[in-house]
């Protein structure tokens, strides 16, 4: 503060003024929008940003083919699995008919020795 305090009220305006026209001329320095350096940067990153919309898009049709196979797995499954259960009650229903017709003759086969 005390560098501050000994300068005159003249010098800050210089330096305001210096440091104004430094921010002026970086500006100015800046190349054009039609600059054929500015155009290859912006067309560089054109390409990026297309590939990587690309690359989004294959993402995306990848994992709706995963879900869909899985989904296909699933259903695969479910549909084994019922079967699996039609198999099973329907032998279950052979053996109780088996079971029923034995002890059926059983009964009868008492029936008739009486």
């Amino acid at each position: 503060m005390s560098g501050h305090a000994n300068k005159n009220f003249s010098e800050r305006l210089g330096t305001a003024a210096q440091a104004k026209k430094a921010m002026l001329d970086k500006f100015r320095a800046r190349p054009a929008a039609d600059d054929p350096a500015v155009v290859a940067k912006h067309e560089a990153r054109q390409a990026l940003s297309e590939a990587r919309e690309v690359r989004t898009a294959e993402r995306e049709a990848a994992r709706i083919a995963q879900e869909a196979r899985e989904t296909a797995e699933r259903s695969a499954c479910e549909t084994a699995e019922q079967e699996q259960r039609v198999r099973e009650d329907a032998e279950l229903t052979q053996r109780e008919a088996a079971l029923k017709a034995a002890r059926d003759a059983r009964y009868a086969a008492r029936k008739a020795r009486k």
